[in-house]
């Protein structure tokens, strides 16, 4: 499953999620069999060619209608920030689906 990450930067250690507006860059994790089997970052999600499965923010009030237009499950991280916190996360259902009122 493909996973799509805001993030401050590439570093796959120290770099944190943020808001979909304040990304700098994009985190693109592969997450296959329980593992991370790869990690892509890019400077613009339009330069995903990929289709990925889930995009995870960090709260309930992120701008995410392009998305759910394109049928991407959007899940939110409410405390995890490193990409090692959301895919253990993410295997453990720990992560929430956005609450759309």
């Amino acid at each position: 499953m493909l996973l799509l990450v805001p993030m401050d930067g590439d570093n796959i250690q120290e770099s944190k999620l943020v808001g979909n507006l304040s990304a700098l860059k994009w985190a693109l994790v592969n997450v296959e069999e329980g593992k991370v089997k790869e990690i892509s970052f890019y400077d613009n999600k339009e330069d995903i060619t990929e289709w990925y499965e889930a995009v995870i923010v960090i709260g309930d009030y992120e701008p995410v209608m392009e998305f759910i237009e394109m049928q991407v499950m959007v899940l939110v991280a409410h405390t995890q920030r490193t990409i090692d916190e959301i895919v253990e996360a993410f295997l453990f259902k720990e992560l929430h689906d956005l609450a759309v009122m």
